[in-house]
């Protein structure tokens, strides 16, 4: 993960279509989303499907965040 201080910094510092920039609120919510019941008894991993459908439900490219 590399921090920029604007989408202009970002797009000059891109250095393949191998990246996607997201605000810091949106990493900040995929965080939460991703860990809210990690420390609850019978936590699991997220599935392959359940993450795909957790990076739609953020608003996520489905081309780049597809895992399948």
């Amino acid at each position: 993960m590399r921090l920029f201080r604007s989408e202009e910094h970002a797009s000059r510092s891109r250095r393949s279509d191998l990246s996607q920039v997201i605000t810091l609120d949106q990493a900040a919510r995929l965080a939460r989303a991703w860990y809210v019941k990690k420390l609850t008894p019978g936590w699991r991993r997220h599935t392959v499907e359940e993450a795909e459908a957790l990076f739609t439900q953020l608003g996520f490219d489905k081309d780049f965040w597809r895992l399948q």
